[in-house]
């Protein structure tokens, strides 16, 4: 984040999963967190001082092909074989679960049988780039 001129911390897992990051958040006074391809459970003390306050995204339309271990290409092949007609992102608050939180937005796109999981991560892409930074934006001013 150097190139961009946003100040960064990295927190290895360990120390994410310890509490340091809460330290951190409250030390620079963060007051959103935005995940996105964030693959962990908050912790429980985190969750508990960020309550609404924390969103990410999610690369379908919850609350089908949600939970541990959907995420990225599993999230698109699971559409796919499933013959989804639509998929879409999800923008949710996050609590204890995987992608279980409050949903905040959800974005559709079609799709067609040609489709395959390349092709639908590609839609996927575009939907986020065009609607995430507006959601959070969003979440920002109701703060």
């Amino acid at each position: 984040m150097k190139r961009l001129d946003v100040p960064s911390v990295y927190v290895p897992k360990n120390e994410f999963e310890n509490g340091r990051i809460l330290s951190i958040l409250n030390e620079h006074r963060i007051d959103l967190v935005v995940l996105a391809g964030f693959l962990l459970l908050v912790p429980e003390s985190l969750l508990a001082d960020y309550s609404g306050r924390i969103i990410n995204v999610h690369p379908a339309l919850l609350p089908k092909f949600g939970g541990k271990g959907m995420y990225g290409r599993y999230v698109h092949e699971a559409v796919v074989k499933a013959n989804e007609v639509k998929t879409g992102i999800t923008i949710h608050f996050v609590n204890e679960r995987f992608d279980e939180g409050e949903i905040i937005a959800q974005f559709e796109t079609p799709l067609s049988p040609e489709d395959t999981p390349d092709t639908v991560a590609k839609k996927i892409h575009e939907l986020e780039m065009k609607n995430f930074p507006k959601v959070v934006e969003d979440v920002i001013k109701k703060l």
